[in-house]
């Protein structure tokens, strides 16, 4: 086995304020719009076990305790020292958070503070969009507004992220929109804003993107399943391919955000294109058991100093500890066997491992 250092989650979102019942707990563990088949539990797939196997004992359970008696003994200690516990012990240092997802979700600093470590924003394009618009009257005010707002929060944000890969699909025109085609989809939208409409007009998520292009700042695109909701028929990155093109060169890192089940897509992407980066995260926690299998397919394609770990956790904070914990298993076993085939030395399984958990994350996000 070849051991990890203290890890950069370069993708993450805060944890839930309140208690949880069964039901509500289940719901949050496997990211699904409903409860489980009659009779069934969603503690039987891969992230549950997963969870049975490295979080009780942080609570003082034995490994594999069965879902009741971890739940009792998570609301026996409460949901601040059963977090606490739960964080302290993932071995993440430094947690970069996504705050676009809705719920009563802590924030970087309280995040910080539980968790005994460093912690900083990523902001969602489509959440400050959003914003921006419910308080601008006008399409000039409004796009206004927008560009002012990204480049001001680029000012504190350690990177951007978006979904439009979710909301639309990846396969947007690569080249930014002309300003009559923005201005008539900022009119259409803003209307609709007014009956609760969210942003998914291809027009204005190409402009937003190519406002955070221009910041300079890093920008996080969703791919694959990794948000709720996600359709791969849409979020193949391999549709993003235009849009990658089109960036090169321009100063600004384009990391492309879980990509399971087209993790070798991504892969691909990052060992093509300089400016990009492929993450290895929600992949692990969904996959289990396998991780160390998906981790490798990876491994195959991209270089080492393009893949960045991220946990992709929010609202249990046992998902960023199944998060770590698949991934620093799933790593020593991988490097760990070509070390003993003798394909790699031990001293370069290290070097590369201390790149994957907190190096990479540290150089693209200037963390240091």
């Amino acid at each position: 086995m070849i051991e990890t250092p203290a890890l950069v989650d370069q993708h993450c979102h805060g944890v839930l304020r309140t208690e949880l019942g069964l039901g509500t707990f289940e719901t949050q563990l496997a990211r699904t719009a409903g409860p489980p088949a009659p009779g069934t539990t969603l503690f039987d797939t891969q992230t549950g076990f997963a969870v049975r196997r490295w979080c009780p004992p942080l609570l003082g359970l034995e490994p594999h305790s069965p879902p009741a008696r971890y739940l009792a003994r998570r609301r026996e200690l409460g949901v601040l020292e059963s977090g606490r516990r739960l964080l302290r012990g993932s071995g993440i240092t430094t947690y970069l958070v996504d705050t676009g997802l809705p719920g009563d979700l802590t924030c970087p600093a309280e995040l910080a503070t539980a968790a005994d470590a460093d912690a900083r924003e990523i902001v969602r394009l489509e959440l400050l969009a959003e914003q921006v618009a419910d308080t601008s009257g006008t399409v000039a005010s409004l796009l206004a507004n927008l560009a002012e707002s990204v480049h001001g929060a680029a000012a504190h944000a350690v990177a951007f992220t978006s979904v439009a890969g979710v909301r639309h699909g990846l396969a947007l025109a690569p080249e930014p929109p002309g300003p009559g085609e923005v201005r008539g989809a900022a009119g259409r939208w803003l209307a609709g804003r007014r009956a609760g409409d969210e942003l998914n007009d291809p027009v204005l998520l190409r402009h937003l993107l190519w406002i955070a292009v221009a910041s300079g700042r890093p920008l996080q695109l969703h791919t694959g399943l990794g948000e709720p909701g996600a359709r791969t028929d849409r979020t193949d990155p391999v549709l993003l391919t235009g849009f990658v093109r089109a960036t090169a060169g321009l100063g600004t890192d384009l990391i492309l955000l879980h990509g399971y089940p087209y993790h070798r897509h991504t892969a691909h992407l990052a060992g093509v294109f300089p400016h990009v980066y492929a993450d290895c995260g929600a992949a692990l926690a969904r996959t289990g058991a396998r991780a160390a299998h998906v981790l490798a397919e990876v491994l195959e394609l991209a270089p080492f100093g393009k893949i960045l770990f991220s946990s992709g956790a929010g609202a249990l904070p046992e998902l960023h500890v199944v998060g770590a914990r698949l991934f620093q298993e799933a790593l020593g076993r991988v490097l760990g066997a070509w070390v003993a085939d003798g394909a790699w030395s031990a001293a370069d399984a290290h070097r590369v491992a201390a790149l994957i958990a907190a190096g990479n994350a540290r150089r693209v996000y200037g963390l240091d």
